[in-house]
């Protein structure tokens, strides 16, 4: 296969190569150009100049950096950056901690283990919307099934509303996120789990090693790796959350959980302001990157350690 690919290139040249390269990319090009690449730097465009539907008589005047400026000033802005913080933080934390412990279960051997592995991966592949709507009726205050539920079990004496309170509200909607996202972050633990030697957990019982001890000292350590990617990419994707937010509370009550990005939705389409909208985003954006940057940068220094 090799000496047909160099007779192959020493044939057609590197300029050939390249020609031929390029015309196999241009329908891709073609594709990404205007659905992606456009409105990036349409938006970015955008996001210097004054760009208000209220107010059409102003037109579009360029303002520079006054976008960036004032939604960094706006109270508003860093309620919703902490509350977004919070919501990553919280979710992950718990994601991390449950897949591990599903994931190790699962590794056991027990009889249904198959059908056991395959049923969790359910919740992961309901919609994002479905899931919201699924626990927003659980949370209902009326004839949600949490309520009926614990008020059965005598462990509440009156239905109670649990989407009502600002800071309950948000603990809600991250239960929502955990219970789907969970499944995700224990396939990916599993597989790492699953090659691991047990000749190391043989050898650590041997010399009198505890479970805790296994867990701590070789479990744990050879899980590393893949729990920086869970982090890296549980963290991209909830510090953008939006779908389950829109659905379950829309950003309510009393702004509890107004996050990032519902904050920039209501900036854009419900003010109309699509010149901060713009804005917001890219600062959603920068915001992104730097912790990007900063877990690839773990990563790097995990690996050469």
């Amino acid at each position: 296969m090799e000496r047909l690919r160099s007779r192959y290139l020493s044939v057609l040249g590197s300029s050939s190569v390249s020609r031929l390269a390029f015309w196999l990319i241009l329908p891709s090009i073609l594709v990404i150009f205007p659905l992606i690449i456009y409105p990036i730097f349409s938006s970015l465009y955008l996001s210097f100049f004054t760009k208000e539907l209220t107010n059409p008589f102003i037109g579009t005047p360029f303002v520079g950096l006054r976008n960036y400026i004032d939604i960094l000033r706006d109270a508003a802005f860093w309620s919703s950056f902490w509350k977004t913080v919070y919501f990553t933080v919280v979710s992950i934390s718990l994601e991390v901690v449950l897949g591990i412990a599903v994931a190790m279960l699962l590794n056991e051997k027990f009889v249904g283990r198959g059908v056991l592995r395959s049923l969790i991966l359910i919740p992961w592949a309901l919609p994002v919307t479905v899931n919201g709507i699924m626990w927003k009726w659980i949370f209902n205050s009326s004839y949600g099934a949490l309520n009926s539920l614990l008020y059965q079990l005598g462990l509440i004496s009156s239905y109670r509303a649990w989407l009502s309170e600002p800071f309950m509200a948000m603990n809600m909607a991250i239960v929502a996120e955990v219970w789907k996202v969970t499944p995700l972050v224990v396939l990916l633990l599993l597989a790492a789990l699953q090659t691991i030697p047990q000749q190391l957990y043989e050898a650590a019982t041997v010399d009198g090693a505890s479970a805790w001890r296994r867990f701590r000292h070789i479990t744990l350590p050879l899980l590393q790796p893949t729990i920086l990617i869970v982090l890296v990419l549980r963290t991209l994707d909830a510090f953008k959350v939006f779908d389950l937010i829109f659905v379950m509370t829309r950003g309510g009550p009393a702004n509890g959980t107004m996050v990032l990005s519902y904050f920039t939705y209501i900036r854009a389409f419900r003010f109309l302001n699509f010149g901060q909208g713009a804005a917001l985003s890219y600062i959603i954006t920068l915001f992104i990157g730097l912790i990007a940057l900063l877990y690839t940068r773990i990563m790097r220094s995990d690996i050469e350690y």
